[in-house]
């Protein structure tokens, strides 16, 4: 089996912004892209917040931003590890992290707070993934025998001319591994108990409505805020929905980061 290719796609690279000392004191935010997809659905929430003073990372997830065949090549673990770095570079320089995710990302996002919680400030999530009531699915494990990839969920975009830099292909054998993430995750919700915002679109044909139900039934946190998307389809953070996202979340953030101590 051939390894994984080192070449990152153009556009898809990671990305960080330094932010500044604002007088609540330094605040970042790490930002986690989707399944299949790059940091570049990602980039324009990121540039927003950091405007706004917030020091900002996003990486590239394990077997992301190459080629589809080395999705298929990675765990599920690969990928928390990759995020729980990430949280850590960022709050070497922060006095708190908040934690933004997008579908896998927001799954992720989740996964953090569940094993971490006393480190994550806060969760803004945008379409989170926690399950699938595909039919389709019910196939995966036999799929991912015979075919290594799938028809590509990329691009559930509303907003014309708009395309994410994503896989042009499901990779079946990843698809599994994000299985496992979505029922670890389900299993833990409870411990989830930071403030949390959740930004669903109305009109989503990759996510169903299920997950966010799931997610606002489960989790512990006393401060839960959903938000519906009336004009976005999946990909929210490059769509018609993403100045309100990107305005909302400077604002969240902001409402619930403690004024610092006189120096």
């Amino acid at each position: 089996m051939a390894g994984p290719s080192t070449a990152v796609m153009a556009g898809a690279e990671p990305f960080a912004f330094p932010g500044g000392d604002g007088p609540e004191g330094r605040t970042g935010v790490l930002l986690v892209h989707g399944f299949t997809g790059t940091p570049m659905s990602m980039r324009p929430w990121g540039e927003h917040l950091a405007a706004a003073g917030f020091a900002v990372r996003c990486p590239l997830l394990p077997g992301h931003g190459t080629r589809w065949q080395d999705c298929n090549l990675v765990t599920h673990d690969e990928w928390t590890t990759a995020v729980g770095a990430a949280f850590d570079e960022l709050a070497a320089d922060c006095d708190r992290v908040f934690v933004a995710g997008l579908s896998m990302g927001g799954t992720l996002s989740l996964r953090l707070a569940e094993v971490r919680g006393d480190d994550v400030a806060g969760l803004l999530l945008v379409n989170p993934s926690l399950l699938t009531e595909r039919l389709d699915a019910k196939l995966l494990p036999l799929l991912a025998r015979i075919t290594p990839s799938w028809a590509p969920i990329a691009s559930d975009i509303k907003k014309p001319g708009i395309t994410e830099l994503a896989y042009p292909k499901l990779p079946t054998r990843a698809v599994l591994q994000l299985r496992e993430l979505w029922a670890a995750t389900r299993a833990d919700l409870g411990r989830v108990e930071v403030p949390l915002i959740l930004f669903r679109s109305r009109v989503d044909h990759i996510v169903e409505a299920t997950s966010g139900k799931v997610l606002l039934a489960g989790v512990s946190s006393t401060d839960a805020t959903e938000v519906v998307l009336e004009d976005s389809f999946h990909v929210a953070t490059l769509d018609n929905d993403a100045p309100t996202i990107f305005a909302r979340s400077v604002e969240w953030i902001r409402e619930r980061t403690p004024a610092a101590e006189p120096r």
